[in-house]
């Protein structure tokens, strides 16, 4: 068994990822396998040298060892540009030069797992068209849902403790798969890190189930391996909302200044016990 934890060191880690991190953890070690961190920073203009170390130093309070060096996703950049350059020679891809206000403002836009759906109003341009803006204008890169579904045909894939799950990836639309201010997006880079890892078993929270049908997608369009999949619950607030770094949630780094026993803490955390306030619960 390999596991991973990713934190994008876009700020400082909290409770939920601890949690998070812990379960990952805990299962490679209770089999016997291999834990690996990962440093998803290919969000140039926001990830910060500084969150790494913190990172790092978070993990490692709480008692959680890991096997080699961390690895980053800068180091991939080619790989994800590889992957691209692959799925446009097919036909699967295509340059999109709508802003976020375009597709908000559109009428036609339906809603998906994670909220409007892009229109298609780029899939529908000319080759002539396409490659006469994409020298003039931003462009980010989405794939052609209808084709590339078509084409992988029916997916599914093991969600640990409820059996085979049936995926839907044509509910999420048009995806982008690289964005005009990052080579890859999230979607694209998670998969084929996982793969050049040789991650088994993806740990991470509920909120990326429906994540989950894309990745098995791309999985298949590119021919990599499907690993098994295990959503926990998150951790949430006194609002019953899921922690997030956007939102101010109290940090790990908070917790170590205020001299709380880091090993203690995780104990806790693995024995569902919260601090006061908090509260574990499904998407």
């Amino acid at each position: 068994m390999l596991t991973r934890f990713a934190p994008s060191p876009t700020g400082e880690l909290h409770l939920g990822h601890a949690y998070s991190a812990l379960l990952a953890h805990d299962a490679a070690r209770a089999a016997g396998g291999r834990f690996r961190i990962r440093i998803d920073d290919i969000d140039g203009g926001r990830s910060r040298e500084s969150h790494v170390a913190a990172a790092l130093a978070d993990l490692a309070w709480l008692g959680l060892a890991w096997d080699g060096a961390p690895v980053r996703q800068s180091a991939h950049l080619d790989a994800y540009a590889a992957a691209l350059a692959d799925l446009a020679a097919r036909g699967l891809v295509y340059p999109c030069f709508c802003t976020r206000a375009d597709i908000a403002a559109s009428l036609a836009a339906p809603h998906g797992p994670a909220g409007p759906l892009y229109p298609g109003t780029c899939r529908r341009l000319t080759a002539a068209e396409r490659e006469r803006r994409r020298a003039a204008e931003p462009h980010c890169w989405r794939l052609d849902m209808g084709r590339a579904a078509a084409l992988a045909g029916p997916l599914r894939w093991e969600e640990e403790g409820q059996g085979v799950r049936l995926a839907d990836p044509a509910a999420h639309g048009d995806i982008v798969l690289a964005r005009k201010d990052a080579p890859a997006s999230y979607h694209l880079a998670s998969t084929i890190d996982d793969a050049a890892m040789g991650v088994t078993h993806v740990v991470r929270g509920a909120d990326l189930i429906a994540s989950t049908d894309v990745h098995r997608l791309l999985q298949a369009l590119l021919a990599l391996p499907t690993p098994r999949y295990r959503h926990h619950a998150l951790v949430c607030g006194a609002d019953g909302r899921r922690l997030a770094k956007r939102d101010g949630a109290a940090t790990l780094a908070m917790l170590r200044e205020k001299g709380v026993d880091g090993g203690a803490l995780a104990n806790d955390l693995r024995a569902g016990r919260l601090p006061a306030g908090y509260s574990l619960r499904m998407a």
